[in-house]
Protein backbone atom coordinates (compact mmCIF):
# COMPACT_ATOMS: atom_id res chain seq x y z
CA UNK A 1 0.00 0.00 0.00
CA UNK A 2 1.40 3.76 -0.80
CA UNK A 3 2.02 5.54 2.35
CA UNK A 4 0.56 8.90 2.41
CA UNK A 5 1.76 11.90 4.44
CA UNK A 6 0.61 15.04 5.60
CA UNK A 7 3.19 17.86 6.64
CA UNK A 8 2.01 20.21 8.43
CA UNK A 9 4.22 23.74 8.27
CA UNK A 10 6.19 21.92 5.13
CA UNK A 11 6.62 24.89 2.61
CA UNK A 12 10.17 25.21 4.13
CA UNK A 13 12.43 24.46 6.80
CA UNK A 14 12.17 21.24 8.96
CA UNK A 15 8.86 20.58 7.55
CA UNK A 16 10.17 20.95 4.21
CA UNK A 17 13.28 18.60 4.81
CA UNK A 18 10.75 16.17 6.66
CA UNK A 19 8.79 16.14 3.19
CA UNK A 20 11.78 15.36 1.26
CA UNK A 21 12.97 12.47 3.03
CA UNK A 22 9.46 11.16 2.76
CA UNK A 23 9.51 11.87 -0.84
CA UNK A 24 12.85 9.82 -1.06
CA UNK A 25 11.09 6.87 0.99
CA UNK A 26 8.37 6.92 -1.94
CA UNK A 27 5.55 8.95 0.01
CA UNK A 28 2.88 10.88 -1.57
CA UNK A 29 2.27 14.16 0.39
CA UNK A 30 0.11 16.96 1.32
CA UNK A 31 2.32 19.82 1.72
CA UNK A 32 0.92 22.81 4.07
CA UNK A 33 1.56 26.39 4.27
CA UNK A 34 -1.01 28.79 6.07
CA UNK A 35 -1.95 30.08 2.30
CA UNK A 36 -1.44 29.24 -1.03
CA UNK A 37 1.45 31.18 -1.99
CA UNK A 38 4.22 31.15 -4.15
CA UNK A 39 6.93 29.80 -1.22
CA UNK A 40 3.99 26.66 -0.84
CA UNK A 41 3.80 26.30 -5.15
CA UNK A 42 7.55 26.32 -4.79
CA UNK A 43 7.69 23.16 -2.16
CA UNK A 44 5.43 21.54 -4.38
CA UNK A 45 7.38 21.78 -7.82
CA UNK A 46 10.72 20.54 -5.49
CA UNK A 47 9.05 17.67 -4.10
CA UNK A 48 7.34 16.95 -7.75
CA UNK A 49 11.17 16.99 -8.92
CA UNK A 50 12.05 14.30 -7.11
CA UNK A 51 9.55 11.95 -8.18
CA UNK A 52 6.21 12.19 -5.55
CA UNK A 53 2.49 12.72 -6.06
CA UNK A 54 1.96 15.87 -4.39
CA UNK A 55 -0.75 18.17 -3.47
CA UNK A 56 -1.14 21.36 -2.07
CA UNK A 57 -3.02 21.48 1.36
CA UNK A 58 -3.02 25.11 2.29
CA UNK A 59 -4.59 26.13 5.41
CA UNK A 60 -4.26 27.57 9.04
CA UNK A 61 -3.57 24.37 11.33
CA UNK A 62 -5.22 26.57 13.82
CA UNK A 63 -8.62 26.59 12.37
CA UNK A 64 -9.93 23.55 13.74
CA UNK A 65 -13.43 23.97 12.05
CA UNK A 66 -10.91 23.11 8.60
CA UNK A 67 -9.53 19.92 9.69
CA UNK A 68 -12.13 17.27 8.73
CA UNK A 69 -12.61 18.87 4.77
CA UNK A 70 -8.74 19.49 4.24
CA UNK A 71 -7.92 15.75 5.37
CA UNK A 72 -11.28 14.26 2.82
CA UNK A 73 -9.40 16.68 0.41
CA UNK A 74 -6.37 15.04 0.78
CA UNK A 75 -7.63 11.80 0.67
CA UNK A 76 -9.82 12.36 -2.46
CA UNK A 77 -6.46 13.10 -4.71
CA UNK A 78 -4.19 11.05 -2.81
CA UNK A 79 -5.65 8.20 -0.95
CA UNK A 80 -5.97 7.14 2.42
CA UNK A 81 -3.61 8.94 4.80
CA UNK A 82 -1.28 6.50 6.91
CA UNK A 83 1.03 9.26 8.36
CA UNK A 84 0.72 12.98 9.93
CA UNK A 85 3.54 15.20 10.88
CA UNK A 86 2.59 17.83 12.93
CA UNK A 87 5.46 20.37 12.22
CA UNK A 88 3.63 23.52 11.88
CA UNK A 89 4.88 26.03 14.62
CA UNK A 90 5.35 29.70 15.33
CA UNK A 91 7.83 31.61 18.16
CA UNK A 92 7.31 34.02 20.21
CA UNK A 93 6.09 37.92 19.38
CA UNK A 94 8.84 39.32 21.52
CA UNK A 95 11.74 37.42 22.97
CA UNK A 96 12.08 39.06 26.95
CA UNK A 97 11.42 39.03 30.33
CA UNK A 98 8.66 36.31 31.08
CA UNK A 99 6.96 39.36 33.29
CA UNK A 100 6.55 41.18 30.32
CA UNK A 101 5.20 38.14 27.90
CA UNK A 102 1.68 39.53 26.38
CA UNK A 103 -1.23 37.30 26.54
CA UNK A 104 -1.48 37.52 22.64
CA UNK A 105 1.98 36.05 22.34
CA UNK A 106 0.82 33.01 24.93
CA UNK A 107 -2.36 32.53 23.23
CA UNK A 108 -0.89 32.51 19.57
CA UNK A 109 1.99 29.81 21.06
CA UNK A 110 -0.25 27.49 22.45
CA UNK A 111 -3.06 27.60 20.17
CA UNK A 112 -0.63 26.91 17.00
CA UNK A 113 2.18 24.72 18.96
CA UNK A 114 -0.57 22.82 21.00
CA UNK A 115 -3.73 23.08 20.39
CA UNK A 116 -3.64 22.88 16.87
CA UNK A 117 -1.70 19.34 16.80
CA UNK A 118 -3.97 18.14 19.18
CA UNK A 119 -7.35 18.40 17.09
CA UNK A 120 -5.74 17.74 14.18
CA UNK A 121 -3.78 14.39 15.10
CA UNK A 122 -7.37 13.82 16.93
CA UNK A 123 -9.19 14.15 13.37
CA UNK A 124 -6.64 12.31 12.06
CA UNK A 125 -7.21 9.21 14.23
CA UNK A 126 -10.38 9.10 13.79
CA UNK A 127 -10.09 8.96 10.42
CA UNK A 128 -7.72 5.80 10.49
CA UNK A 129 -10.00 4.28 12.85
CA UNK A 130 -13.07 5.19 11.01
CA UNK A 131 -11.93 1.93 8.20
CA UNK A 132 -10.10 -0.88 7.43
CA UNK A 133 -6.38 -0.29 7.29
CA UNK A 134 -4.09 -2.12 5.34
CA UNK A 135 -1.72 -4.18 7.66
CA UNK A 136 0.86 -3.25 4.92
CA UNK A 137 1.54 0.45 5.83
CA UNK A 138 2.76 1.15 8.66
CA UNK A 139 0.21 4.24 10.40
CA UNK A 140 1.79 7.07 12.48
CA UNK A 141 2.07 10.67 13.94
CA UNK A 142 5.29 12.19 14.52
CA UNK A 143 5.41 15.22 16.52
CA UNK A 144 7.78 18.21 16.05
CA UNK A 145 8.24 19.93 19.27
CA UNK A 146 11.91 21.24 20.84
CA UNK A 147 14.38 20.54 23.45
CA UNK A 148 12.16 23.62 24.92
CA UNK A 149 9.70 21.02 25.95
CA UNK A 150 11.81 20.58 29.12
CA UNK A 151 14.91 23.20 28.57
CA UNK A 152 13.93 26.62 29.67
CA UNK A 153 14.83 29.62 27.76
CA UNK A 154 13.12 32.00 29.81
CA UNK A 155 13.19 34.92 27.31
CA UNK A 156 10.87 32.70 25.33
CA UNK A 157 8.85 31.24 28.28
CA UNK A 158 5.42 30.98 26.57
CA UNK A 159 6.95 28.99 23.62
CA UNK A 160 8.31 26.56 26.13
CA UNK A 161 4.94 26.20 27.89
CA UNK A 162 3.69 25.09 24.39
CA UNK A 163 6.52 22.79 23.54
CA UNK A 164 5.62 20.78 27.13
CA UNK A 165 2.29 21.18 26.46
CA UNK A 166 2.14 19.52 23.08
CA UNK A 167 5.16 16.78 24.49
CA UNK A 168 2.51 15.96 26.82
CA UNK A 169 0.16 15.75 23.94
CA UNK A 170 2.40 12.78 22.43
CA UNK A 171 2.19 11.25 24.94
CA UNK A 172 -1.33 10.81 25.43
CA UNK A 173 -1.84 9.88 21.82
CA UNK A 174 0.68 6.93 22.26
CA UNK A 175 -1.25 6.02 24.86
CA UNK A 176 -4.98 5.88 23.53
CA UNK A 177 -3.42 5.00 20.03
CA UNK A 178 -1.20 2.02 20.90
CA UNK A 179 -4.14 -0.07 20.98
CA UNK A 180 -5.15 0.91 17.63
CA UNK A 181 -1.48 0.02 15.96
CA UNK A 182 -0.70 3.93 15.35
CA UNK A 183 2.87 4.85 16.47
CA UNK A 184 3.52 7.93 17.90
CA UNK A 185 6.70 9.70 18.62
CA UNK A 186 7.87 13.01 19.90
CA UNK A 187 10.89 14.93 17.92
CA UNK A 188 12.38 17.22 19.82
CA UNK A 189 15.08 19.37 17.72
CA UNK A 190 17.68 21.61 19.63
CA UNK A 191 19.80 23.71 17.80
CA UNK A 192 18.47 24.18 13.97
CA UNK A 193 19.52 25.97 11.53
CA UNK A 194 15.98 27.57 10.33
CA UNK A 195 14.23 30.78 9.70
CA UNK A 196 13.26 31.17 12.95
CA UNK A 197 16.70 30.79 14.47
CA UNK A 198 18.03 32.85 12.02
CA UNK A 199 18.51 35.63 14.02
CA UNK A 200 20.58 33.83 16.88
CA UNK A 201 21.68 30.93 15.20
CA UNK A 202 25.17 32.40 14.55
CA UNK A 203 25.68 32.83 18.52
CA UNK A 204 24.60 29.15 19.29
CA UNK A 205 27.04 28.03 16.35
CA UNK A 206 29.77 29.44 18.83
CA UNK A 207 28.40 27.99 21.64
CA UNK A 208 27.58 24.25 20.12
CA UNK A 209 31.53 24.74 19.06
CA UNK A 210 32.56 25.57 23.14
CA UNK A 211 30.31 22.81 24.29
CA UNK A 212 26.72 23.52 24.91
CA UNK A 213 26.02 20.21 22.82
CA UNK A 214 28.37 17.13 22.84
CA UNK A 215 28.45 17.26 18.72
CA UNK A 216 30.24 20.53 17.85
CA UNK A 217 27.41 21.77 15.66
CA UNK A 218 24.24 23.04 15.42
CA UNK A 219 21.69 20.93 13.28
CA UNK A 220 20.38 21.21 9.71
CA UNK A 221 17.01 20.92 8.94
CA UNK A 222 18.15 18.27 6.79
CA UNK A 223 18.89 15.88 10.26
CA UNK A 224 15.87 16.59 11.06
CA UNK A 225 13.93 15.46 7.76
CA UNK A 226 16.01 11.84 8.27
CA UNK A 227 14.75 11.56 11.61
CA UNK A 228 11.10 11.76 10.84
CA UNK A 229 11.49 9.62 7.96
CA UNK A 230 13.10 7.07 9.70
CA UNK A 231 10.47 7.28 12.52
CA UNK A 232 7.55 7.36 9.91
CA UNK A 233 8.52 4.51 7.55
CA UNK A 234 8.32 2.24 10.32
CA UNK A 235 12.65 1.64 10.72
CA UNK A 236 11.98 1.81 15.03
CA UNK A 237 9.83 -1.44 14.93
CA UNK A 238 8.18 -2.56 18.15
CA UNK A 239 8.63 1.94 19.60
CA UNK A 240 6.13 4.29 20.13
CA UNK A 241 5.47 7.22 22.36
CA UNK A 242 8.96 7.60 22.23
CA UNK A 243 10.62 10.96 22.54
CA UNK A 244 13.96 11.43 20.27
CA UNK A 245 16.48 14.05 21.68
CA UNK A 246 17.50 15.59 18.18
CA UNK A 247 19.93 17.88 19.86
CA UNK A 248 23.42 16.63 19.69
CA UNK A 249 23.28 16.17 23.07
CA UNK A 250 22.86 19.01 24.49
CA UNK A 251 20.56 17.97 27.55
CA UNK A 252 22.67 15.26 28.15
CA UNK A 253 23.08 15.65 32.43
CA UNK A 254 27.01 16.15 32.69
CA UNK A 255 29.58 18.05 35.42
Amino acid sequence: MKQVALVTGSSRGIGLAAAEALAKEGFSLAVNGPVDDAELRAAVARLEGLGAKVVAAPFDVSDISAHEGVLARIEDELGPLTTLVNNAGVGVLQRGDLLDVSEASWDRCLTINAKAMFFLSQAFAKRLLGRERSADAFHSIVNVTSSNATAVAVQRSEYCASKAAAAMVSKALAVRLGIENIAVYDVQPGLIATEMTAAVIQHYRQRAEEGLTLLPRVGEPSDMGRIIAALATGKLPYTTGQVISADAGMLVPRF
